[in-house]
């Protein structure tokens, strides 16, 4: 009878220790995951995911499809994670895997979006192929602080001359472009945009809750224009999940910040528009049931605006690691127009007074005026800029600075003389001129005109060279002298674009010029 071998104690242990030191760890594969505990909205509550942190992306991978959807944390409870599913939450169920990425949420960077249209996360809607971004970028980052700035100084031109002369925009700036809906918002903002061509600045259009065709539109106005060489357009469209229209300005911002920190170029972001923003996220925070405020917006709406256009900076001239900043390359600026909705002009509803706080500045733009022509509809009296004259030329504030109390006065003798049946000279007379400039001001939809021009025009009228121009003609006026300075007079334009200034001589010839002119238009 074979009588069994038997392994002492030691022996045992020393041959667990050698199997022990001689496995390959690295190999394993570790990884926190969670369950699906319920699915609905685009919410999902996970079980299991203790170690997640805030503002983190999880992976859910489908048990039907195996199809993997990209989620965000936002809501860490005692027992349970709250998360928000960006992609097709209809694709998840009950008992679903959840994998920690243990990276917070990210989107790609770089020349490559430039011309290009994509969705929050970065993926492309254009069908013009794969973006191979080199970098990626966190779309929630801190804003730059006090330390890494410098005072807004330089004129970011808009290109349209009520708003270029009375409320000017600063490179650095965070302008508000403020109204009903159908009054023009859209339109000051992709003139902007369109006047930028050549200047060296990297244009994001982020559209928040837009229908499909109206940022198809948008971009072929773009493309038209020869603008999209230098635009990225951001689209979280009215039929995207809540969640991709609340993370959607973010992502326009971080692809705007790279431009801003690692190429030190001028940037703009337009945020089109933050109502529908603010609606999207408080349809999230309802749904993870966290506590209504005012308007059932949640007690921290106005924290979700603010973090997002105190990003808006112009930075300092010195490169390197200032205040814990990271800047590669210095003298870059973000820009931001954010854009909101009144409803019926209430400028004091919750989201528009928190986003006015906030700015610097608004452009009111009121419907009477839309339906009476006055187009851009800029109400002057609502409007300002708190920049004022250091978004400007020397020539531009030379020439304005009276332009907004005369349209003021104008205003105010036009709701006087409705009720009076005899004015005296002295008040025709401005209404006249005030007239004139209301007509002066208007300009078409997508023609942006430049610096050098609107100064001209508006030397003109604020020195009542146009007085005797009948009311209707003003237009025909301004084409015909437009035209007849570049042909006779192009050394005003010239100096004006140079020097940025309005010397007497450049002065006295453009009042030279103005004079020929009338007279050959009167004749």
């Amino acid at each position: 009878m074979a009588t069994a071998t038997s392994l002492r104690p030691g022996e045992i242990k020393d041959i667990l220790l050698r199997e022990i030191e001689a496995a390959d760890l690295s190999a394993l594969d570790v990884d926190d995951v969670g369950t699906v505990l319920e699915v609905k909205d685009g919410i999902a509550r996970i079980y299991g995911l203790g170690r997640a942190m805030a503002g983190e992306m999880l992976e859910f991978t489908s048990g039907e499809t195996g199809e993997k959807v990209t989620g965000l944390a936002l809501n860490l409870e005692e027992d349970n994670i709250g998360a928000v599913i960006l992609g097709d939450y209809l694709t998840l169920r009950e008992g679903d895997e959840v994998r920690r990425t243990a990276r917070v949420l990210e989107v790609p960077v770089g020349q490559a979006l430039v011309g290009r249209v994509v969705d929050p996360l970065g993926r492309p809607l254009d069908g013009l192929g794969d973006i191979h971004g080199s970098s990626t970028r966190k779309v929630e980052s801190n804003a730059p602080g006090i330390i890494v700035r410098q005072p807004v100084k330089e004129p970011l031109q808009t290109g349209i001359k009520a708003i270029d002369s009375m409320i000017p925009i600063g490179r650095g700036q965070r302008e508000l472009i403020i109204g009903d809906r159908q009054t023009g918002k859209t339109a000051i903002a992709i003139d902007t945009i369109i006047n930028q061509k050549g200047q060296g600045v990297i244009c994001v259009y982020v559209a928040i809750g837009q229908k499909a065709s109206t940022v198809a539109n948008v971009v072929q106005r773009l493309k038209d224009a020869g603008a999209m060489e230098y635009t990225i357009v951001v689209a979280a469209n009215a039929s995207d999940p809540a969640p991709m229209q609340y993370i959607a300005p973010y992502s326009g911002c971080a692809m705007a910040e790279y431009f801003m920190y690692d190429e030190g170029k001028a940037t703009l972001c337009v945020y089109d528009d933050l109502s529908k923003q603010a609606a999207a996220y408080r349809q999230l925070s309802l749904v993870l049931r966290r506590p209504p405020g005012r308007e059932a917006y949640p007690g921290d709406v106005f924290y979700l605006h603010s973090r997002l256009l105190e990003r808006a900076a112009k930075l300092r001239e010195d490169d390197g690691v200032v205040d814990g900043t990271v800047i590669k390359k210095a003298g870059g600026s973000l820009t931001a127009l954010p854009v909101i909705e009144t409803q019926a002009g209430d400028v004091s509803a919750y989201i528009p007074t928190n986003v006015i706080s906030i700015t610097d500045g608004q452009i009111f733009l009121e419907t009477d005026l839309f339906n009476a022509g006055v187009r851009p509809a800029v109400n002057v009296g609502i409007s300002v800029s708190r920049v004022g004259g250091s978004a400007q030329t020397k020539a531009m504030k030379g020439v304005a600075g009276r332009l907004r109390l005369d349209l003021a006065q104008f205003r105010e003798l036009e709701a006087f003389a409705a009720f009076a049946s005899d004015l005296d000279a002295a008040t025709k007379r401005q209404l006249e001129r005030g007239a004139r400039t209301v007509e002066v001001l208007k300009q078409g939809q997508y023609e942006p005109m430049s610096v050098e021009q609107q100064v001209m025009i508006i030397y003109a009228v604020t020195n009542g060279f146009i007085d005797t121009v009948p009311t209707g003609k003003v237009k025909a006026w301004e084409r015909g002298f437009h035209e007849y300075m570049a042909a006779q007079f192009p050394q005003v334009g010239d100096a004006i674009r140079s020097s940025k200034a309005l010397s007497k001589e450049t002065e006295a010839d453009l009042k030279r010029g103005i004079e020929q002119y009338a007279k050959s238009f009167a004749a």
